[in-house]
């Protein structure tokens, strides 16, 4: 499987867990403390994951995710 690679901001959360939902997964590349980090976003059809080398974030269902990704700052504004 191929991950799409983004910038934070670059999707709307609608469009992100779109994509979560129908199979995508997303590495979203942001600077933490002056180093470049990747966090990979995925489901795997019952669990979301937001996970990078030092942390993994499991969401249950659609809710806690869109607050997750909220909260790290990874979705730009809906029109």
């Amino acid at each position: 499987m191929t991950d799409t690679v983004i910038e934070p901001g670059e999707r709307t959360v609608e469009e992100l867990l779109a994509g979560l939902n129908n199979g995508e997964r997303f590495v979203v590349r942001t600077e933490v403390l002056g180093s470049l980090e990747e966090l990979t976003l995925r489901f795997d059809g019952e669990i979301y994951y937001c996970d990078s080398p030092t942390i993994l974030h499991k969401h249950t269902d659609e809710t806690e995710m869109r607050e997750c990704i909220e909260n790290l700052g990874f979705a730009g504004k809906s029109d």
